[in-house]
């Protein structure tokens, strides 16, 4: 006895998921919409969103682990400055990037920044293995800080932590 079973066939989106984008486009650029795969179309754009959203979350939070780097580590700022600034660099750009193509994620930043900060500090507390009661567990300098090309909390010329 053979019991039947309800395979649904894969879909292009499924099979070849470039193909089906290039489809997709085509359909769209000819005015085709009945022919526009419209379920995994809304998905797809759902997904663009929330990613724009990850990245920029991610970058906040490395972005604050080494703000908190040049701000609390001494024992390595020295050495370890000019990489630490670099990848400060890289983040600003990356989340001005973001924010460019997508300024309404700026309220989103906003929302996000105590929750990015302390994800950064807990990343920065387990690499640099110093006590916990040292580094504030609310953020020690402000978005507007974090985000400007010019601030940083430490440089080697100057002795003081702002």
């Amino acid at each position: 006895m053979s019991t039947e079973t309800d395979v649904k066939p894969k879909s292009l989106y499924d099979r070849d998921y470039q193909l089906w984008l290039d489809n997709t486009v085509a359909h769209l650029k000819s005015r085709n919409f009945d022919a526009i795969d419209l379920e995994n179309l809304i998905e797809e754009l759902e997904s663009l969103g929330r990613s724009d959203k990850k990245s920029l979350n991610s970058y906040l939070k490395r972005l604050c682990e080494h703000l908190l780097k040049l701000s609390y580590w001494e024992t390595e700022r020295e050495r370890c400055f000019s990489g630490w600034d670099r990848e400060i660099e890289n983040f600003r750009q990356e989340i001005q990037e973001i924010l460019d193509d997508s300024p309404s994620l700026r309220s989103s930043l906003r929302e996000r920044y105590s929750d990015e900060y302390i994800k950064g500090r807990k990343l920065f507390l387990k690499v640099s293995k110093l006590d916990a009661k040292r580094v504030p567990e609310s953020p020690c300098f402000s978005l507007e800080q974090a985000l400007d090309d010019n601030w940083l909390p430490w440089r080697p010329d100057s002795e003081t932590i702002a």
